[in-house]
């Protein structure tokens, strides 16, 4: 899903004055910009005419601030964003003309008061970007584009954005430590390095940082930070005793982002939502939840923020999807996701509906994923990073008897949770609900036998989100 093109918005009148430095000026002379990488470290750049210059333009200078070789150069992206929101911008966007129209976004995408909008003033950075396959990462040599990657995905590790099982952040943690302080540290170093920089550095905030929940529950924060050290030294033993020869430091990297790769999630642009929880007591009194929903190229995320955990993933010939707008005053825009389900061993289809402001930045980026897998393949079906893309029209190991393959309930923390979603189940086409007419990226209780078709999706005129 591509920005919407600047005129669309109103230029802010007033300006206000940068608190992190980077664009908050427009002047004809050369100015000061900061091009903030993950984890707040900053390219800077004197850019002539920064109210004019676009993100093409920018991102020549920042590759070569880098030394970022030409065959990563689709790696990254140039990103907008604030604690209420973030956007992936397009090369022809202009970073100036956007924050000035800070506000007119924040209205229109985010649920946060005046004074929240008030004062939140984006920062320009340069990240992952959301189109770039996992595949291409797995062939990069330069040392300098799998940091900044390894950077991006251990702030998001540490964050809890990717919900990941023990064995799996254990693991990530002892990467961080060895890449950080080298292998061959004998157990009392070790222990001695890990407690002055502290478990927070190399695990989840929510694991290390004693904030509650299950793991205060088992047993008091000392033994729990005991436990987690020991874990995390012994994963570390493990990489210093393995093999002859120590990894290079680009060996190291790539490991950590192999893992990464194997949660879905992970390359996702993120947005925020709320779910309806299901009715509990005796007054069958209910509420919404608030979620993360991820999107890339292969599927839709949504997961718990409080839990850390996935509540439903679905890849796109895995769902149907659309967005209604309020039909009234009070009403939310809404994203519909729409997939198969068994109610008392019936074949249903459910619907989720997920609240959001966001929920037309979300339609449309799935609809450009999809199309953008339609056009490369033809609509048949393609093979990436080992998943199955959408527009396949065939069978997969999934199904049986013509049918997608159930959404299985397991114990990790990766796996969806369909039996704690509040969803509609119905057996017809749904048209009598709402009106609701979802697009279909596969068949409801059958695969179609030709690729579905989508219409064109106008690019130029939404949003990236992130």
């Amino acid at each position: 899903m591509e920005g919407d093109e600047c005129g669309k918005f109103p230029p802010e009148p007033s300006e206000g004055k940068s608190q992190r430095g980077s664009v908050a000026s427009s002047v004809t002379r050369a100015q000061d910009v900061l091009v903030y990488l993950v984890g707040d470290s900053a390219v800077h750049l004197c850019v002539e005419g920064v109210g004019c210059v676009s993100v093409q333009e920018l991102g020549h200078s920042v590759r070569e601030a880098l030394h970022i070789p030409d065959s990563s150069m689709d790696a990254f992206a140039f990103w907008l964003c604030s604690p209420l929101l973030e956007l992936q911008l397009k090369p022809k966007h202009q970073p100036y003309k956007l924050c000035r129209q800070w506000q007119d976004l924040l209205y229109r995408f985010t649920e946060a008061s005046e004074e929240d909008i008030s004062q939140d003033e984006p920062s320009l950075q340069y990240r992952r970007n959301v189109f770039y396959p996992k595949s291409k990462e797995l062939q990069i040599e330069d040392e300098g584009v799998l940091r900044l990657l390894y950077d991006e995905a251990r702030v998001n590790i540490l964050a809890g954005r990717f919900p990941c099982d023990p064995e799996t952040w254990t693991g990530l943690g002892a990467l961080s430590f060895a890449l950080e302080l080298g292998v061959g540290l004998d157990h009392q170093k070790a222990t001695a390095a890990l407690r002055e920089k502290k478990l927070i550095s190399f695990l989840p905030a929510h694991v290390s940082g004693g904030g509650g929940g299950l793991f205060s529950t088992l047993r008091g924060k000392g033994g729990r930070q005991a436990g987690l050290e020991h874990n995390l030294l012994e994963e570390y033993r493990k990489l210093s005793t393995s093999g002859s020869t120590p990894l290079e430091p680009t060996q190291r990297l790539r490991q950590y982002l192999s893992t990464c790769h194997s949660l879905p999630y992970y390359g996702c642009a993120f947005f925020s939502g709320e779910i309806e929880k299901p009715a509990q007591g005796i007054l069958h009194r209910a509420g919404r939840k608030a979620v993360n929903v991820g999107i890339s190229l292969e599927g839709v995320y949504v997961m718990d923020i409080k839990e850390k955990h996935v509540l439903l993933g679905l890849r796109f010939s895995e769902l149907s999807w659309d967005h209604s707008y309020p039909e009234g005053e009070g009403d939310s825009h809404i994203l519909w996701l729409e997939f198969d389900g068994e109610e008392a061993g019936t074949p249903v289809n459910k619907l989720l509906k997920i609240y959001s402001k966001q929920a037309e930045l979300m339609s449309g980026l799935i609809e450009f994923c999809v199309e953008l897998h339609s056009a490369a393949d033809g609509g048949a079906a393609t093979e990436t990073d080992g998943d199955v893309t959408a527009g396949q029209a065939g069978g997969s190991d999934g199904e049986r008897d013509g049918r997608r393959g159930k959404l299985h309930r397991q114990s990790s923390v990766v796996c969806s949770r369909v039996h704690t979603l509040n969803t509609i189940s119905y057996v017809d086409n749904g048209k009598e609900i709402k009106r609701l007419k979802p697009k279909r990226a596969a068949s409801f209780f059958t695969r179609q036998a030709q690729p579905p078709t989508y219409s064109a999706v106008q690019v130029e005129e939404s949003l990236e989100q992130g």
